[in-house]
């Protein structure tokens, strides 16, 4: 349209040139006609010749611009119907672009309704996921009210056992005064009847008596001392199993099971795609960001993460679950997200933490130590979770310290850190006793508890009553049913395996693997096993099981040999 119009401008100002030299012409022409009007009778022919040129020439430049005028309306009308198609041009480009502000303003409000469905369902998660964590609460809470009315009506028989026993003594305090009675009346007719049969003085027959009675003290003394030890020896194994089993019994805790790698579930397949970005880029962000790797397989929307540090698996798991609800996913998202991650799950372990020490009742423990105890909110060992065995063996340890009568405080602070090492195997090299006991020891812990937790895996000897029972307390939470796992087809292959070495040997009849494997007991034919052949099966059972078996602890070879007779009386 530009092209035009400037050949329109151009023809007119051709036009206006031809008008203006044609002016000029007859311009003049007059003036010669003025200065020559002295011969205009003479040249009157000839001037007349070229004012009839010049008319003709005036006559041709006058078509010539009305030409030009013709051609410059047109060209108007041109002008004007381009100027009409450019706006209906631009009205159709503002339609088209209302419609499309229109199509993306719905866009991007079916993105906000999306992400405050997703907004309310996380919500409504968490909101579950509280109710549940009161409803558990209120379940211990009454799990303990009832732990405590049965404490209480142990307490009452108790004391009514003790005063009856009280009033026993009492009763036999009475009967021992009067029999002192009876036997200083005895003494004294025994004493004159000394004097009047032998002839003896008091003095002769008082040490007689001293001599008699020191005899016969001696005697009833070693009678009593050899009594009460052999009841010591009857009742000490039924004292201890009663104590150790009283303590669990009272404690009933949650036992979870966990693993090196987590699942997180995605909404639909598509997901895969956006979590593993153009070539890989998102993916490849995610792992060296998070320190997770992330494996993407066959599996129908879910995808696994997988890292032998828990806290970091967790970081990472909540990272990319946030990920996908908010539905960018990008490198810089993902730094963003997971340091907001990061956050949360310090602030889940330290809250961990806390539950944890109120449950127990410990109150000064030092920050650092708090932050490392709540670490192990997601560590696991042998399926069963860290914290949890933690607050277990502490109950066990103070319930067992109350039962013999020690410092139920220290004993239960002993117990909670034993695995405090734990926290830390990832990151020191080294036995996590020990390494626990350092941690202990740097933070201001007495010294009894320093030695129970260097002593609870015999890396150091137990020296003390706190070592042994913090000992005993750990295995009682490990070693009951269901608190540790292992693959099923393993244990059940590893049970039948003990049962073929034991039953392989010559003259067993019978054998029973108990106590979850930890025991096997060997039934053998008394004719063709003796008491010594016995022992010698029994060690090479167990030696045959330590070089082909692998086992957590130690499993315990017992051989019954067992003789009967038996005879009818008619």
């Amino acid at each position: 349209m530009t092209a035009l119009i400037w050949v329109l401008v151009v023809a007119i100002v051709v036009l206006a040139a031809f008008v203006a030299a044609g002016l000029v012409l007859g311009f003049r022409a007059l003036r010669r006609i003025q200065s020559s009007r002295s011969t205009e009778e003479q040249t009157r022919e000839q001037a007349k010749a070229k004012v009839d040129d010049a008319n003709a020439k005036a006559a041709s430049v006058r078509a010539e611009a009305a030409a030009a005028k013709a051609e410059a309306s047109a060209a108007r009308a041109e002008a004007k119907r381009v100027l009409e198609s450019a706006h209906e041009e631009a009205d159709t480009v503002l339609e088209h672009a209302h419609r499309q502000a229109e199509s993306d303003a719905e866009q991007v409000r079916s993105a906000a309704r999306r992400s405050g469905e997703r907004e309310v369902a996380l919500l409504n998660t968490t909101v579950k996921e509280q109710a549940a964590e009161v409803e558990r609460r209120a379940a211990r809470i009454d799990e303990r009210e009832r732990l405590h009315a049965e404490e209480v009506e142990r307490l009452v028989d108790r004391e009514r056992r003790l005063a009856k026993r009280d009033a026993e003594l009492a009763d036999r305090e009475t009967k021992l005064a009067e029999k002192e009675i009876q036997n200083e009346e005895a003494g004294q007719q025994h004493k004159k009847e000394l004097e009047r049969v032998a002839n003896l003085t008091a003095e002769q027959a008082r040490t007689e008596l001293v001599e008699a009675i020191e005899s016969q003290a001696k005697r009833e003394a070693a009678i009593l001392v050899r009594d009460i030890e052999g009841e010591a020896k009857s009742t000490a194994d039924t004292r201890a199993r009663h104590i150790v089993v009283d303590a669990i019994q009272r404690i009933a805790s949650e036992q979870t099971a966990e693993s090196v790698v987590s699942v997180l579930h995605l909404p639909s397949d598509e997901m895969k795609g956006r979590i593993i970005g153009r070539e890989g880029r998102n993916i490849r962000a995610f792992e060296s960001t998070t320190g997770v790797n992330l494996i993407i397989d066959d599996t129908p929307e879910a995808v696994l993460l997988s890292c032998f540090d828990p806290v970091r698996r967790e970081v990472g798991r909540l990272t990319l679950e946030k990920l996908v609800l908010d539905g960018r996913i990008h490198p810089h998202r993902i730094e963003e997200v997971f340091e907001s991650a990061k956050n949360e799950v310090d602030k889940l372990c330290e809250r961990a933490a806390e539950e944890a020490l109120v449950d127990v009742g410990i109150t000064d423990l030092h920050p650092e130590l708090v932050t490392l105890v709540g670490r192990l909110r997601y560590r696991t060992s042998y399926g069963q979770n860290v914290l949890k065995h933690l607050v277990e063996t502490a109950h066990i340890a103070g319930i067992m310290a109350a039962e013999l009568g020690l410092d139920v405080a220290t004993m239960k602070r002993s117990a909670f850190l034993h695995d405090i090492g734990k926290a830390l195997t990832h990151e020191v090299e080294g036995s996590h006793a020990l390494i626990g006991a350092d941690l202990a020891r740097k933070y201001g812990e007495s010294d009894d508890v320093v030695h129970a937790i260097e002593a609870h895996h015999n890396e150091v000897q137990p020296q003390t009553i706190e070592a042994v029972l913090t000992q005993a307390a750990d295995a009682c939470s490990g070693g009951r049913p269901g608190a540790r796992r292992e693959s099923l087809e393993a244990y059940v292959k590893r049970l039948e395996r003990i049962e073929e070495i034991a039953g392989g040997k010559v003259g067993v009849e019978k054998v029973f693997a108990m106590q979850a494997g930890r025991e096997i007991r060997v039934m053998v034919r008394p004719d063709d096993v003796d008491d010594i052949g016995a022992a010698v099966l029994a060690r090479d059972v167990a030696k045959q099981i330590e070089e082909e078996l692998t086992y957590p602890g130690q499993i315990r070879v017992t051989v019954v040999r067992e003789s009967r007779v038996t005879e009818l009386a008619r």
